[in-house]
């Protein structure tokens, strides 16, 4: 087994106690690299190849030059006897939304191709001065909107690693990818509607949506400003635990991050599940769709593949102490992607005006008379179609006389499913919960092409993920089995407000449970094909 392959917190451990060399973790990292990526996304990609088809794909900017610096650094500093931080030589990536001082920040866009960031995201300081290595920028969803990685503008985009033929979800699907195939141990993605827990439970690894405000948003390139999480992903819960205590706490560049104490993830970690009550919703069973011709609302329960890891797992977590309560009632849930529709929309159209090509990024070398010309061409040219569709539809529910019939009804429903939530961990309630198990994704991961282009159909991919968003509450997604064609399946335990100790403790108990299970062993295609 490479280097790469060990969780986080090890490569950490021995790398600050002289046992092993940054450097050296970098280049296994960077090897992995060579065997599984192929060529980084870009603007111009031309035709795929037969070996394009095999590879991964999840790089935009490869930062190897600046990543050995920084490696070097962190051997010396351990030499000179200095505590170089929690996250010592571990190879990290993030999603191509973070601002990392002079590295292109590109948001797989073209109209952002041209831009380097002036200033590191909060985030991204935090994970660099904890000791990490950054291995460089990951592909995703233009502007993160997206369900499967398809719709950025740097190609080929990312694939796979368990099938190279299936998307690796999305937004964040190269940090989910990168870590699924040992491309760096641990990745920042963010997280609107679900774009950490989704591509984690297609990739077979772990992604937390953390509550809202608990990591500043500062330096990270705004989709939905009210429903946006940064948040981990990584190979196993306690990698993720790692991970949150570093980047997670106050911001006095962002006045929405949250001022409430940050725990010691690690320390509670292994106290178990005895005592915990965790509940099953039949609402999280099944998927609501609207009829396309009448509009009328129509549930549809999930495939039984998902339902028996759903429910095999909650007798997991039964045996190990944890009280079941099934039936929790979270009727709107139904109504989260439809009220997504809105608000993201909304929001992000609202987001995009600031790319015009004035101040930063890219400009059309056409000819145009004015001001409002240049803003017209700048944009037909620098966004692709997702973008124009948002601010399209953006602001017509925004507009004056549609406002109060699409936007603020989508609000009030925010608020409905809020109250779901609310009363199903109040611990004076009639369930007080102190978690909510369910399916991460209504399917496994998806051929490619198969859902592209039909932006509806793709968001319900977020069904069981954009509700957590709606009410601010945060989900820590894992694998939880595969399924008949040797695919992930994840599952994702929903917590009350800033209780990501207690989902980190009961997703790793569920670990514990299941490490010596057959499906633990097998690897993503990427890398038995390449005899790693």
């Amino acid at each position: 087994m490479s280097i790469i392959d060990s969780p986080a917190y090890e490569i950490a451990h021995k790398v600050k106690h002289g046992e092993l060399s940054a450097v050296a973790v970098l280049e296994a990292a960077l090897e992995r690299v060579a065997a599984v990526d192929g060529r980084p996304g870009t603007l111009d990609g031309g035709l795929l190849t037969d070996e394009d088809q095999a590879k991964v794909h999840a790089f935009i900017t490869l930062t190897a030059d600046r990543a050995r610096v920084q490696a070097e650094q962190v051997d010396a500093r351990v030499r000179a006897g200095e505590d170089v931080g929690p996250l010592a030589g571990v190879p990290v990536t993030f999603k191509d939304l973070y601002c990392l001082r002079g590295v292109r920040t590109t948001a797989a866009s073209r109209i952002l191709s041209n831009f380097t960031a002036p200033y590191s995201a909060t985030t991204v300081e935090r994970v660099e001065a904890a000791g990490a290595v950054t291995l460089g920028k990951v592909n995703l969803d233009e502007f993160a909107y997206g369900s499967s990685s398809e719709s950025s503008a740097f190609q080929p985009t990312t694939r796979n690693p368990w099938d190279p033929a299936r998307v690796p979800g999305g937004s964040s699907g190269g940090s989910a990818a990168a870590v699924a195939s040992g491309q760096g141990c641990l990745s920042l993605g963010t997280d609107t509607g679900g774009s950490i827990r989704q591509p984690a439970a297609f990739c077979g690894v772990v992604g937390l949506k953390p509550t809202y405000g608990r990591v500043s948003r500062y330096g990270i390139i705004a989709f939905g400003s009210s429903l946006d999480c940064p948040g981990p992903l990584a190979r196993d819960v306690r990698d993720a635990a790692l991970m949150l205590s570093v980047i997670a706490g106050p911001d006095p560049c962002d006045s929405t991050a949250a001022t409430v104490p940050v725990p010691n993830y690690l320390e509670e970690i292994d106290r178990g599940v005895k005592g915990m009550r965790i509940g099953l919703s039949p609402d999280f069973l099944r998927i609501a769709f609207p009829d396309p011709h009448t509009g009328e609302i129509i549930m549809e329960d999930l495939a039984d593949e998902i339902c028996d890891v759903t429910l095999r797992a909650a007798d997991k977590l039964a045996a190990a102490g944890a009280e079941i309560i099934e039936n929790i009632p979270m009727p709107n849930s139904a109504y989260g992607i439809p009220v997504y529709f809105v608000i993201s929309r909304v929001e992000a159209s609202s987001n995009l005006h600031r790319f015009d090509g004035v101040k930063y990024g890219y400009r059309s070398q056409g000819d145009f008379g004015d001001l409002n010309e240049m803003y017209r061409q700048t944009r037909a040219e620098g966004f692709g179609l997702e973008p124009k569709l948002r601010i399209l539809m953006g602001m017509y529910v925004s507009a004056a006389q549609y406002s109060e019939h699409y936007y603020q009804r989508a609000l009030n429903v925010r608020s409905m499913i809020r109250a779901d939530f609310a009363a199903a961990f109040d611990p004076q309630g009639d369930y007080r919960l102190d978690a909510l198990l369910t399916p991460t994704a209504p399917t496994p991961p998806f051929k490619m092409g198969d859902i592209y282009g039909d932006s509806l159909l793709m968001q319900y991919a977020d069904q069981l993920t954009v509700s957590a968003n709606h009410a601010g509450v945060p989900a820590l997604t894992f694998p939880g089995g595969l399924s008949q064609e040797g695919l992930p399946i994840g599952l994702q335990l929903i917590g009350p407000d800033f209780a990501e100790s207690t989902l980190f403790r009961a997703g790793y108990a569920f670990e514990q449970a299941t490490a010596d299970e057959t499906w633990r062993a097998v690897k993503p295609r990427v890398l038995t094909e390449a005899g790693l």
